[in-house]
């Protein structure tokens, strides 16, 4: 069928965009599984950190199953942060994943901020409760150059962004 890799901040709006079109392509009569990285890393992907080799091996796993998913009829969203072009490449090269770069303001995502992530990474040093490695403040997020589909969430309204992205799911699937 057709596989989709989200890419973007934590908070941009991934999981509830990837959520909201997978309801819709369901009610249309078409079978579809959402890899969302929050649940995956507590599963298939556990025991993997936060360094850029386990951030790549998670996306490797994802793309893995995605593919298995997608030879049986089943449309996948893969919802992840993905923060490395290697890794994205890597899963349009093996299996023409395409790539929806969902995009968010900082500022924005440290206002929405709706795992306390930002607020935690932001902390002192020497603060106990402080996140290190959070993509796109003391990690690194490579923006993709030319994504397959861009949603931009600062500007977009939620339907806006759910109806963008099933259009363009629809073009981009064989039923």
């Amino acid at each position: 069928m057709a596989i989709f890799q989200m890419t973007g901040l934590s908070g941009a709006g991934k999981s509830t965009i990837a959520s909201k079109v997978a309801e819709k392509l369901v009610q249309i009569g078409y079978k579809v599984e959402v890899l969302d990285g929050d649940e995956t890393r507590k599963t298939i992907c556990k025991g993997l950190g936060f360094s850029k080799e386990d951030r790549i091996e998670n996306i490797s796993r994802l793309g893995f199953v995605a593919n298995l998913l997608s030879r049986n009829g089943v449309v996948v969203i893969i919802a992840a942060i993905n923060p490395y072009n290697e890794a994205r490449t890597e899963l349009k090269e093996k299996y023409n994943a395409k790539l929806i770069y969902v995009s968010c303001q900082l500022e924005k995502l440290i206002e929405r901020d709706t795992k306390g992530l930002y607020k935690r990474a932001l902390l002192e040093n020497n603060n106990p409760n402080k996140v290190y490695n959070l993509t796109g403040v003391s990690d690194s997020f490579d923006v993709p150059n030319s994504p397959d589909l861009a949603i931009e969430t600062t500007k977009e309204h939620v339907e806006e962004s759910v109806d963008k992205f099933l259009e363009f799911i629809l073009t981009n699937t064989n039923q």
